[in-house]
């Protein structure tokens, strides 16, 4: 996972609960964190042989995407997104004092345009057990407005 760390305990309850949440703590502005084992693990704690995966962010300025964890693509992904929606653009998001937030509100309104562009949310096929992913997939947490402690809730359906 490239430094990163998923945190809470890891739960193997005797009858698995269908709904849980994971925590993840973010290194950079702009990160992606693979979540892909950590899915595999708590599908497997769940014992579901066949059914859905679903994954969704609890942030405005995060998002879950299938794609290859490569660093080189990483960084084109990066780059697209700054290209798309540049850091320093002006957003009337960040004026705070129009919007009547405290002085420390944080000016992020590239991060939530950002997000606008990427989902909130992705459901993985359980076949026999295991995640069925193409083999170049991997599920990615995008970080839009870090470094930043993150949570998600994570539903487990058998089929």
């Amino acid at each position: 996972m490239h430094g990163h760390r998923l945190l809470g305990p890891t739960v193997h309850p005797i009858r698995p609960e269908p709904f849980l949440e994971l925590t993840v703590e973010t290194r950079a502005p702009l990160d992606f964190v693979d979540l892909t084992d950590e899915l595999a693990s708590r599908v497997e704690a769940a014992g579901i042989r066949d059914g859905i995966a679903h994954l969704q962010t609890c942030h405005t300025t995060t998002a879950l995407v299938l794609n290859e964890n490569e660093p080189l693509l990483l960084s084109d992904l990066r780059r697209m997104l700054e290209r798309l929606v540049p850091e320093h653009a002006a957003y009337d998001h960040d004026d705070v004092a129009r919007r009547g937030c405290p002085p420390g509100e944080p000016r992020n309104g590239a991060a939530h345009c950002r997000a606008l562009l990427l989902p909130s949310s992705q459901c993985v096929a359980i076949r026999h057990g295991r995640l069925a992913l193409g083999r170049w997939q991997s599920l990615l947490f995008v970080e839009l407005d870090g470094p930043r402690r993150r949570l998600l809730r994570l539903t487990l359906m058998r089929a």
